[in-house]
Parts: C-alpha cells; sequence; structure tokens
C-alpha cells in the first residue's frame, strides 16, 4: 500500500495491478485505498522518502558496494603489474600466473560457497568471506622480494575468500525482489564488476603514485572491505529463500544430487554458461594485459621510454581504469535498455541481446591490434566501443539465470555456474595469453618491437573466443522460453509440497 505514517494515501499512485520499470517487462503495482485520505504536500514529500529508503534497498545497495569492494581488490594487483614484475623480476607467464592462481581458487570455492549458501545463513558467510580477503590482501602488502611464491599464495587465499560473496550476494538479492525490480537490482549490482575492476587500476596507480611505492596499492581496499563487511552482518536482513516469489513459507528443500542433475539437464543454463566462459575468458586476459600492452605500444611508437625506474608510469592504467568504469555503466544501461525494447518484438530478448553485443564486440576489440601500434588514441576508442558492447551481457546474463533456475537452487546454480565460467574463461586466459607472449618473445628477446607484438598476437585469441560466446548465446535463445516454463511449474510444484518432502 503506497501510505504514509500518517495514515494518508500518496495521490498519483497507480491502481493498477502491474507497473512497467527499467528493462520492460510488468512488476506488481502499488495499490491505492479508496479510504485513506489524500497527503498533503507535506505528507507526500515525507512517505515518499520513506518509501525510497527501505530496508530491501539499503540492503541492495550495502551487496551492490561489497560487489564493487571484490572486484577493486581483484584488479589493484592488475594496475600495478608492471611494477610487480620489475620488483620480483618475473616473466610475463609468471606474472599472469597471479591471476591465475586466484582465479583457480575462486572456482574450486564456488560450488563449496553454493552449497553453503542454499543450506545456511548467507549474510554471516558473506561477511567472513570479506573479512578473510581483506586481512589476506593486507598481509600480503609485506611479502619481500625474495619470496614471489608467497604473494600468489596469498591471491590463492584471497580468492576463496571472494568466492563466497561472488556465489551467494546475487541470491539475497533475488529473495529481496522479483520480475522488473529484481532485473534492475540485479542491473546495479553487476555494475559494480566493471565499475570495481576499473576502480581497482585506479585505486592501485593512484595509491602507488601517491606514496611512491606500490605496496600501498594493495592496503587500501582491506580497510574498506572490513568496513562493508560489518555493514552486511549489521543492516542486511536474512530473507527467505523464495520469498520474492511466494514460496517462502513452504518451500521444498532439493538434494544437491537433484539440484546438479536438474541443472545440467537445463540448457539454457548450460549454454549461457559457456557463453560466459568466453566473456570470462576475454576480460580477464584484458584485464590483466591490456595496460602493459598500451605501455609497450607507446614505447614502439617513441612517446614514451622504456621503464628503469623504481616506481613506473601508470598513466596508461589510470586511463584503462576510467574507460573500464565508463563503458561498464553505459554496457548495463544500453543492456537494459536494449533488453526492454526487445521484449515488446520477442520474449526471447534476452539471450539476443547478449548474443548481438559479444558479436559486435568482437569487431572492434580486433581493431585495437591492428590500430595500437599507429595509434594510442584509436586504440582506446575501439577499447572503449570494444568494452561497452562485451559489458552489456553481464546483468542480463544474470537475469537469464533467475528466470530458468528455481530459487531454492540459484546459489548452487551461480556457483557452479561461476565454477564453470572461471574454468573455461580467465582461470587460465592470463596464464594462457602471458605464455604465448613469452614463447613468440624467444626469437627476438632484446626487440622492443617484438615485445610489443608478441603479447598483441597471443592477445588476438581473445576475440575468436568472444564470437564462440556470441553462438553460444544463440544456442540459449532456442531452449529460454521452454526451461523458463518449466522453472515456473516446479516452483509452483514445491510451493505446494509439504515442506518435510525431500526430492
Amino acid at each position: 500500500m503506497c501510505v504514509e505514517s500518517d495514515v494518508c494515501e500518496i495521490e498519483g499512485c497507480s491502481s493498477s495491478d502491474e507497473l512497467p520499470t527499467l528493462s520492460g517487462s510488468m512488476s506488481p503495482g502499488l495499490k491505492s485505498n479508496p479510504d485513506l485520505p489524500a497527503c498533503k504536500p507535506g505528507q507526500k514529500f515525507r512517505a515518499a522518502l520513506l518509501r525510497c529508503r527501505t530496508p530491501d534497498l539499503a540492503a541492495a545497495g550495502i551487496l551492490s558496494i561489497g560487489n564493487v569492494l571484490n572486484y577493486m581488490d581483484r584488479y589493484t594487483v592488475a594496475g600495478v603489474l608492471v611494477d610487480i614484475q620489475r620488483y620480483y623480476n618475473v616473466s610475463d607467464s609468471k606474472a599472469g600466473l597471479l591471476q591465475t592462481v586466484f582465479i583457480c581458487s575462486f572456482m574450486v570455492a564456488a560450488p563449496i560457497f553454493g552449497y553453503l549458501g542454499d543450506r545456511f545463513n548467507r549474510k554471516v558467510i558473506l561477511s567472513c568471506g570479506i573479512f578473510f580477503w581483506s586481512i589476506v590482501t593486507l598481509l600480503s602488502s609485506f611479502i619481500s622480494r625474495e619470496y614471489y611464491w608467497l604473494l600468489v599464495l596469498s591471491r590463492g587465499l584471497v580468492g576463496i575468500g571472494e568466492s563466497s560473496y561472488s556465489s551467494i550476494s546475487p541470491t539475497i538479492i533475488g529473495d529481496l525482489f522479483t520480475n522488473n525490480s529484481r532485473a534492475m537490482m540485479l542491473s546495479v549490482f553487476y555494475l559494480a564488476i566493471p565499475l570495481g575492476s576499473g576502480l581497482g587500476y585506479i585505486l592501485g596507480s593512484g595509491a602507488k603514485d601517491v606514496a611512491k611505492d606500490w605496496h600501498w596499492a594493495l592496503r587500501v581496499s582491506p580497510v574498506l572491505g572490513i568496513t562493508v563487511g560489518a555493514l552486511i552482518l549489521l543492516f542486511v536482513r536474512e530473507p527467505e529463500r523464495g520469498s520474492a516469489e511466494q514460496m517462502g513459507g513452504r518451500r521444498t528443500r532439493t538434494s544437491w544430487v537433484c539440484d546438479m542433475n536438474a541443472l545440467v539437464k537445463n540448457r539454457s543454463y548450460v549454454f549461457s554458461s559457456l557463453a560466459s566462459a568466453a566473456v570470462s575468458f576475454a576480460t580477464g586476459a584484458f584485464g590483466i594485459w591490456i595496460p602493459a600492452y598500451l605501455t609497450r605500444a607507446q614505447v614502439v611508437q617513441r612517446t614514451a621510454d622504456p621503464c628503469t625506474k623504481e616506481v613506473c608510469s601508470s598513466a596508461d592504467t589510470f586511463i584503462f581504469g576510467a574507460i573500464t568504469c565508463v563503458t561498464g555503466l553505459l554496457g548495463v544501461l544500453i543492456g537494459a535498455a536494449a533488453t526492454r525494447l526487445s521484449r515488446q518484438k520477442t520474449e526471447r530478448a534476452d539471450p539476443l541481446v547478449c548474443a548481438v553485443s559479444m558479436l559486435g564486440s568482437a569487431i572492434f576489440i580486433c581493431l585495437i591490434f591492428v590500430v595500437a601500434k599507429k595509434s594510442i588514441v584509436g586504440a582506446y576508442v575501439c577499447i572503449f566501443i570494444g568494452e561497452t558492447l562485451l559489458f552489456v551481457n553481464w546483468a542480463i546474463t544474470a537475469d537469464i539465470l533467475m528466470f530458468v533456475v528455481i530459487p531454492t537452487r540459484r546459489a548452487t546454480a551461480i556457483a557452479f555456474q561461476s565454477f564453470t565460467t572461471h574454468l573455461l574463461g580467465d582461470a587460465g586466459s592470463p596464464y594462457l595469453i602471458g605464455l604465448i607472449s613469452d614463447s613468440l618473445q624467444t626469437t627476438y628477446a632484446s626487440s622492443t618491437l617484438w615485445q610489443f607484438l608478441s603479447l598483441g598476437y597471443a592477445l588476438m585469441l581473445c576475440p575468436f573466443i568472444i564470437v564462440l560466446g556470441g553462438m553460444f548465446f544463440l544456442a540459449t535463445a532456442l531452449f529460454f522460453l521452454d526451461d523458463k516454463e518449466k522453472a515456473d511449474k516446479q516452483a509452483n510444484q514445491l510451493a505446494r509440497t509439504p515442506s518435510s518432502v525431500r526430492v
């Protein structure tokens, strides 16, 4: 009911059953009550303010901020990668190993946290995960140059902590909201991925420049992480699983084997997970290597000198981080608008929008390696357009999962999807690109031109993987409506089944 604490009705509230929201589908509207008097102007303002400051919106905001910090910490290392290479005297492949070890531990832990997230208090698990990765990141900033293997190990431990957050937090939002409200909240939540990634580059390079020491790049995000972990414990409520879809009080708990069997047979879920793996492969490789590639490009163009100082220039890292923040915002907005318009034409809009955006992204990412040798500005333009199109699908992919998977197995579904996308995606891509680059460099090891070209040739693998991901999204579109209908029917059956029954 659209009312305020003085028991009056806000004028202008819809009396219809549904209201249009951001992505275009309909959500339950606010019903008016003819027995209540209309609010006065001051009362209407206070009532609208109270309605905007609902606990669920606050919880979604805190969770989104936590996701920003999650990805900020993940890419802070990428923001100072050149400095880490110089400090520890490691090759491209060993530098790429930092991200590979992080992602491997992340994906191995994801199914475990998915199982726990479907059965135990989720906000406690989230907070413990944030506290853990924050402390480990802080301690890793004190590792001396003789112990590079210890830095690699610390990134693996950080991956375990961050896995708890990424696997569970979207399911809380899924249970706080439904229909179009959920799509909008998930869009905000997944906007944190490019925003946090970009801020990670900016934070890493900025802290390094201010302190004149790259180690300080790893000492800022832990403080923020511990703060957000405390906010989650204090202010985020633990919603009943499926409560947003009226399943809460009568849900049936299915076994993990049953959950996995159902997910493997869910074709939309499988194909969208494979498509996400392609996105993960490209973003994982780009996130680590594009700043270094642009730095080498400027050396080849003779607009910059090779770094021989203790603290290397961070201009390219800073610019790339800013571009990632902006393109992330644009990608989410374009994805929401495109999905809203496309749903008026077809019910398969979600996977089709993802497919078109990925195929378009592949074209501009290819152009990066064509123009970078001659024009850094041209490379930045191609990066801007390619990243924007690539980021269109992130929030939409999460919404596809919510449509085709029942609420009581969503944490498991997200965790298993995370495992799959990282296993086939960015778990190996940073190391693989570095390994290919190292192999090519052996021919002319002392040539700065060849160092630039070898990394570019290695990165050319990414657009081909992106095209493959677009094909997987087209396959998702073929089965999307059938799988959505099956999920709706099964959810209704579980809601009618006594909670003591185990399937």
